[in-house]
């Protein structure tokens, strides 16, 4: 990078000139299982609980938390977050899907993203007793909207 200088940041972006647009992103993660784990998980569940209510909890707590861990996030008003779970048999594994919405001026991705990975997350805490070799992948933004960027769809 010789020749080129490197733009100083100092802090947070500056949202305070956006103008305030309904925000809505959503985020997909993957847990694969062993088909020991994959049965426990269908058929009698984990010794710690209900193991999609839990996830479900973990995430909405983590997309409310998430300029706590994500340094340069801004705080946001969340107005709605959704955990959803699809469990594909065939492929023993189950897809977690986190919708986040909010009013603001700045988009809710990271939101999303971090409310995906921590259910997922959870779903391996919680299964971990019947196989450690479960596999958390393909963590990533499928849809956001709204703003001056427009829509993205992955």
């Amino acid at each position: 990078m010789a020749g080129k200088q490197k733009k100083q940041i100092d802090g947070m972006v500056d949202v305070s000139g956006k103008k305030v647009t309904k925000r809505i992103a959503r985020a997909v993660s993957t847990v694969k299982m062993s088909p020991i784990a994959f049965r426990a998980l269908t058929e009698s569940g984990s010794p710690k609980g209900d193991v999609f209510e839990v996830a479900r909890v973990a995430g909405i707590m983590a997309a409310k938390s998430t300029p706590d861990i994500i340094p340069m996030c801004h705080s946001l008003a969340l107005n709605k977050v959704t955990i959803i779970f699809k469990i594909e048999k065939s492929k023993r594994q189950v897809i977690t899907t986190a919708e986040v919405v909010c009013y603001g001026r700045t988009g809710v991705e990271m939101e999303a993203l971090t409310a995906a990975s921590v259910a997922s997350l959870t779903i391996y805490d919680m299964m971990k007793w019947a196989d450690k070799g479960s596999v958390i992948s393909e963590t990533k933004l499928s849809h956001k909207s709204g703003g001056k960027s427009g829509d993205y769809r992955a």
